[in-house]
């Protein structure tokens, strides 16, 4: 016993006294450790840099072994640097273990048998991804796969709404760039999801490149770590799924500009895609009718085809997805397996009846299309987007009208001017395009938007405690009184087929703040019907048959709007004096007669729509008194009191009609000088009443004698510069358009232009340069309104000679390039003295001229010919003259045309050829490519209509290429009515 004590005791005084040998022992050691730590990396790094080598579990875990002894020595090197006596011995012993401990580390390092693993033999790890692909699927893929592939690409945003696909498309590419030997297998796809964590995103990253991270926590240093690794890679992928939220690439350690850096982003948001600087943008559409049924088909797994009479059912289930893929697919794997009838069509009714439709559609659909409206974060936009829902399914909207709603509503911040509204509202529709809430689509007026149709019911979804919509139902009786319930705010009945308001007495609606009955052949609503609507702020009878507001709406105190648009029955509105609130009435296009009583005391009205109306007087005062207008449109049947409106200092849009000049000076000049008219579409004296009905735009129509000598006294015209349109009917013109018009040349924006039967006009421009011009007079020329224009028609202008006037002697005077560069739409017609209509040297300017239309010009003998300044001698003349963009060219009873061009015209892009007696024409100079050695029709167009009486004139033509009568007989179409030549 006492041995041992004696041999512990020396144990005990060893440790205490040879600490410091021991653990500069450890420390050789350690270091030896750390040398060959560092030639393992290197080493690593030069296998890896192979395709198919990945390191080995072994090696990983003898690395983080060396990195955790490293740290566990420098601590215990700390605590014997303290010196305490109490724990030497201590200290001494974890010093013995250690060694041990690292010195098996060192034996370990050799790694005589490699330290990676290669995989390039054996099945690289892919998605496993859907079988069945349509043609747009395909196109998709495609796209992305060459642009990856390609040089000029470097990074490519796919979006789309939820569920239409985008993830699906981005793992085929996956797979296919996984066989590309370009990319070395260097492709990474990370899901970045909702809440961006760019050091989870560093750490996914790194340990798919093998990289440890975990121990670094400097975001600078883990960002370099980062970008020196994959700089290594030479070519890679990135694709990065689910962004929600755009970041700086810099801040993960990737340098957009690094050579052979690819990558893919994924959204449901344009925005993020451009944020994050894609150079290329490809929108996911949700699919055809026919893929969509195809599709639904594949999931289904029917070996065989439906029953008739479940598949009719089954295309109304398809229908009900509105293409889109989640849905389908969720759809058809609810309903597999599924073969009697009337489960079939519980399940139509089921989707008929709810605003999602089963439950499994509500599980797996709903909360995905529901994360886009929750990411809006913004409430503007969440309102702005939850009223588009109060529109029919499937239902086109146009902008304007959107927004004026949205303005009506108070859905959005406020702004001191209409503009700043409406500008307002076009970044609100732009921005939910681009997150996909909304689609864009083409009506017949405009640029629209509408609604997918699982979108909307998503809204219906969110608001169904709020909203009351039963819009597009073709509904003959508003909804029982039971559906009224008393928390509705918003109420759309619109596009129904209700003709009367009788059965229901008077909904219990306090909080009702929007009633929309508009496009219904609505004939009648009781008194009773809006006594318990007290908070009513917008009420819409547009475009009903209503011939009588019941009285009860004088009682709205809170009314905003009162919307009553193409009611062309509506001959009586009740007294309004009491709407103090109301800041918006509409009484456009009814038969109303005048203007409502009370009116006068609406001191909030911004805006006030009578045009299309019966008025033909407004009583003195009651405009003047309404000094916060900022719209006024008025009936082309009255003429605008001049002291009515020239205290309206907010108007920023205005329609109607001045008695004359005189009196349109005097409001223009009244107009503020910071301030400007936005949009307006004003006439002067009589006019057609087709050229008034244009709509609002920034136009001003001269009418009757309204620029006649003595008529307009010695003013000036004042015209605002922003102006784009002007029309000219029997005002009484001069010679030339722009010297009688002198502010015409600082009209910069003007696009259209209209003159017709103006007996004075001679010329549309006078032109006086003696020498060719100077670069700096060429940049002025740019900024003269004939750059600008788009269109010009010339109708009925007994003594016009041509569209340029020249003042110089027989030298060389060539049009300056800026005039008509722009012009997209010539048309003359009934214009009897002109005999040439474009020289040579301005045809060099028409590069973007679409449409040239002449009709009915007596004394017409050239369409282009030579320039007044070279006699007909050019050594140009019959040259090839090329018009790029023509589409339509129609030449109609011009009895004395000889030439149509001295030469050849080339013009890929006809559409469309018009013909009508011109039989003095020797031949059609249009230059047709040749094609395996013989000439060929241009690939655009579709058809030459040409007068039946003319048949042996076109016969009979001379053509520069053989074959040419033959390779055009196909296109020729002879009508025998003259309308069928404008079709």
């Amino acid at each position: 016993m006492g041995d041992m004590l004696a041999n512990v005791l020396v144990n005990v005084a060893s440790d205490y006294y040879n600490l410091e040998k021991k653990v500069q022992n450890l420390k050789r050691k350690v270091e030896l450790l750390s040398c060959q730590e560092s030639d393992m990396v290197a080493r690593l790094r030069e296998e890896e840099l192979h395709p198919g080598k990945r390191r080995k579990s072994v090696v990983k875990y003898w690395l983080s072994e060396v990195v955790s002894k490293q740290k566990e020595f420098e601590s215990l090197e700390a605590k014997v640097n303290q010196n305490s006596p109490i724990s030497r011995v201590t200290l001494a012993k974890r010093a013995d273990e250690m060694i041990e401990e690292v010195t098996g580390l060192l034996d370990q390092g050799i790694f005589s048998e490699g330290v990676v693993l290669d995989f390039s033999e054996t099945i690289e790890e892919k998605f496993v991804t859907v079988e069945w692909r349509g043609q747009a699927f395909k196109e998709n893929l495609e796209k992305v796969r060459m642009s990856l592939l390609g040089n000029e690409v470097s990074s490519i945003g796919i979006y789309g709404m939820g569920g239409v696909g985008k993830t699906t498309l981005a793992q085929c590419i996956y797979n296919e760039l996984k066989n590309e030997t370009s990319f070395c297998s260097n492709i990474f796809w990370f899901t970045v999801s909702q809440d961006l964590n760019i050091p989870k995103l560093q750490n996914d990253i790194g340990k798919a490149l093998n990289l440890d991270l975990s121990g670094e926590d400097d975001k600078h240093k883990r960002a370099a770590k980062l970008g020196w690794a994959l700089e290594r890679k030479k070519r890679f992928v990135l694709i990065l799924d689910d962004v929600w939220t755009p970041f700086l690439l810099q801040r993960i350690g990737i340098s957009p500009s690094l050579h052979g850096f690819k990558m893919i982003v994924i959204s449901r948001s344009l925005e993020v895609c451009r944020n994050m600087e894609c150079q290329k943008y490809l929108k996911v559409e949700v699919l055809s009718n026919e893929e969509a049924w195809k599709l639904f088909m594949n999931k289904l797994s029917y070996v065989n085809r439906l029953p008739p009479k479940v598949e009719e059912i089954a295309r109304e289930v398809v229908k009900k997805c509105a293409g889109l893929p989640l849905a389908i697919i969720t759809m058809a794997g609810s309903l597999r397996g599924v073969i009697d009838i009337y489960d079939w069509r519980d399940a139509l009714e089921d989707l008929k009846e709810s605003c999602v439709g089963q439950d499994v559609m509500e599980d797996e659909v709903f909360p995905i299309l529901l994360c886009s409206f929750n990411r809006l974060r913004d409430p503007m936009l969440k309102r702005c987007f939850l009223y588009c829902s109060l529109y029919p399914e499937d239902h086109g909207i146009l902008r304007h009208e959107l927004i004026s709603n949205f303005i009506s509503e108070g859905l959005m911040e406020k702004r001191r001017s209409r503009q700043a509204y409406l500008d307002q509202g076009h970044k609100i529709l732009n921005k939910l395009e681009n997150v996909c809430l909304l689609e864009r689509c083409e009506t017949l007026q405009e640029l629209g938007v509408k609604m997918h149709d699982l979108i909307r019911d998503v809204a219906l979804k969110i608001t169904k405690d709020d909203y009351m919509v039963k819009a597009g139902l073709q509904l003959k009786e508003i909804p029982e009184e039971q559906e009224w319930k008393e928390g509705l705010v918003k109420v759309s009945l619109m596009w129904n087929r209700i003709e009367g308001i009788s059965r229901v007495t008077s909904p219990k609606c306090p909080k009702l703040s929007t009633l929309i009955l508009r496009s219904n052949p609505l004939k009648l609503v009781l008194d009773s019907f809006f006594l318990q609507m007290r908070g009513l702020h917008v009420l819409n009878l547009s475009h009903t048959e209503i011939e009588y507001l019941p009285s009860s709406i004088s009682n709205l105190a809170e009314l905003n709007a009162l919307l009553l648009s193409r009611c062309y029955k509506l001959m009586f509105v009740p007294p309004l004096g009491n709407l103090k609130a109301l800041k918006e009435l509409d009484i456009s296009n009814t038969v109303i007669k005048e203007i409502p009583q009370g009116v006068e005391s609406l001191t909030n009205l911004k805006c006030l729509d009578t045009i299309g109306s019966r008025i033909v007087k407004i009583s003195s005062g009651i405009l003047q008194g309404l000094s916060l207008l900022q719209r006024v449109t008025l009936p082309r049947l009255m003429t605008i009191p001049i002291e009515e409106v020239t205290g309206l200092k907010q108007l920023e849009e205005i329609q109607g009609k001045f008695g004359n000049v005189h009196d349109f000076n005097i409001f223009m000049k009244s107009q503020p000088r910071d301030g400007q008219l936005n949009i307006y579409n004003i006439q002067i004296g009589e006019s057609f009443p087709y050229l008034y009905g244009i709509g609002l735009g920034k136009m001003i129509t001269f009418g009757i004698d309204s620029l006649k000598k003595g008529e307009r006294g010695t003013d000036e015209i004042t015209l605002p510069r922003n102006i784009e349109r002007v029309h000219f009917y029997r005002c009484g013109l001069c010679s030339c358009l722009f010297d009688d018009i002198q502010q015409l040349n600082n009209a910069i924006e003007l696009k259209h232009c209209y003159v017709g039967n103006e007996v004075g006009i001679e010329f549309i421009v006078r032109l006086s340069f003696e020498k060719e011009l100077t670069v700096e007079e060429e940049q002025q020329s740019r900024l003269m309104p004939l750059h600008y224009l788009e269109s010009l028609c010339l109708e009925n202008l007994p003594n016009f000679i041509g569209l340029i006037w020249w003042e110089v002697a027989p030298t060389v005077a060539p049009v300056p390039h800026g005039h008509f560069s722009h012009l997209r739409s010539l048309t003359i017609s009934y214009c009897r003295k002109i005999k040439k209509l474009l020289p040579r040297s301005l045809v060099q300017n028409l590069y973007n001229l679409e449409e040239l239309s002449v009709n009915s010009c007596a004394k017409m003998e050239e369409i282009i010919g030579d320039d007044e300044s070279d006699g007909g001698l050019s050594a140009e003349s019959n040259t090839n003259i090329t018009l790029p963009r023509l589409k339509f060219l129609q030449l109609i009873n011009l009895l004395e045309l000889k030439s149509i061009c001295k030469g050849t015209i080339i013009c890929h892009s006809i559409v469309g050829i018009r013909m009508k007696s011109i039989t003095k024409v020797r031949k059609v100079p249009l230059f047709l490519l040749p094609l395996n050695g013989q000439p060929s029709p241009p690939p655009s167009l579709k058809d030459i209509k040409l007068w039946e009486k003319d048949k042996g004139w076109w016969e009979s033509l001379e053509w520069d290429q053989p074959n040419a009568n033959s390779v055009l007989h196909p296109f020729l179409d002879y009508v025998w009515n003259a309308r069928m030549l404008q079709s």
